[in-house]
């Protein structure tokens, strides 16, 4: 079992003990669910964002065809 130091306000520059706890990677992940979720639709945004910008009209899917 690998366990990984979970920082419980999600800032990554507290490090006071009382911010970190140890977690199996299951738990580590359960913990920071929301923070990945939020970094998702940031990323996915900023993919459409730059898609449009150079390429018009961003097209989801394999193959998807350009208009």
């Amino acid at each position: 079992m690998v366990l990984a130091a979970a920082h419980l306000n999600h800032d990554p520059t507290v490090n006071r003990m009382r911010n970190l706890r140890a977690l199996c990677q299951r738990c580590h992940l359960l913990h920071d669910r929301v923070y990945h979720l939020a970094q998702r639709r940031l990323t996915f945004r900023r993919r459409l964002a730059i898609g449009e910008f150079f390429e018009g009209m961003y097209h989801f899917g394999i193959g998807a065809s350009k208009l």
